[in-house]
């Protein structure tokens, strides 16, 4: 009920920057929250960064002082901008959100994935 598209995925050069969107769509009352995960080849995913519909953000160490993540709730988006991009960066991105349908039901939805790659 709840879709999620991103976009923004792309090869990059180490140092470099890039800018992932992702925006909801389907029947939603209203999102809490919004992030990020990564999943790296034989790795497990996890957590990059979140944002609550107060603002409040939430960063991996590993991310800290280099990744933003800012929302929109007006058009139900969430932005990820990647700054001083490094190999070990290089993931399938996910955006996820969590809120409530406008049938009063909890639904928490996951996008489909893009690719980042870190490499020169």
């Amino acid at each position: 009920q709840v879709q999620l598209v991103e976009s923004g995925g792309d090869l990059v050069q180490p140092g470099g920057s890039l800018r992932l969107s992702c925006t909801a769509s389907g029947r939603i009352l209203s999102i809490n929250a919004m992030g990020w995960h990564r999943q790296a080849p034989g790795k497990q995913r996890e957590l990059v960064a979140r944002i609550l519909r107060s603002g409040s953000t939430y960063y991996a160490d590993s991310v800290k002082g280099r990744f933003t993540i800012s929302r929109d709730n007006a058009k139900n988006t969430v932005d990820l901008q990647m700054n001083s991009l490094r190999p070990e960066d290089t993931a399938v991105y996910y955006c996820n959100a969590e809120g409530i349908t406008s049938y009063y039901r909890d639904f928490g939805s996951w996008g489909q994935g893009t690719q980042v790659t870190v490499s020169s």
